[in-house]
């Protein structure tokens, strides 16, 4: 049976990326680092809010494969916490709506959940890094977390690396953002 195809498009609707069948995975991530990039990109004009109300960020994660771009990624940009980060985060230049998170040489990238229509939106399945979580802050236990949840989500990631041929497609973002 041939998988679904959805269409995701940035909040003024020049951009739009499709989406092949149902993410892999579907996390609320508490690292540092997405803790930081959603405060700090909170300061540009956001399409709509990045993180959750407890502080964690909500994605959709797909293989790279599993993802198109009909009209390209020039309306894309990228922004890095500093120079050398591991990961980066892409937004659309029109008007700033977040796009995915993505790590280097990575084989998935990971969607903010914000691109689905309210209601359509994959729910997160698991929390991960919540180690990261600040003193005084306490999660819910709504969705499972802990070593041992992450390291179910890490044997996923790896099960996706190895269905893809150990591939990691490059996806190309020429323009570079600060916040």
């Amino acid at each position: 049976m041939p998988k679904s195809i959805t269409t995701l498009r940035c909040a003024c609707g020049q951009f739009s990326l499709e989406v092949i069948g149902d993410p892999f995975s579907a996390s609320e991530c508490h690292c540092k680092s997405c803790r930081s990039a959603a405060q700090r990109l909170s300061t540009l004009p956001p399409a709509f809010p990045i993180a959750a109300d407890n502080g964690g960020v909500p994605y959709a994660l797909y293989r790279k494969d599993r993802v198109r771009f009909p009209d390209g990624t020039t309306t894309l940009t990228e922004f890095r916490l500093h120079d050398d980060a591991p990961t980066r985060r892409v937004l659309t230049t029109c008007c700033y709506t977040p796009v995915f998170l993505e790590f280097e040489s990575g084989h998935w990238v990971s969607l903010f959940t914000g691109l689905w229509p309210e209601g359509q939106r994959p729910a997160p399945r698991i929390r991960t890094q919540t180690g990261d979580v600040p003193d005084g802050e306490t999660l819910d236990d709504s969705l499972p977390a802990g070593t041992l949840t992450t390291a179910g989500f890490y044997a996923k990631l790896l099960g996706e690396r190895i269905a893809m041929g150990f591939k990691s497609p490059k996806i190309t973002v020429k323009e570079k953002i600060d916040a």
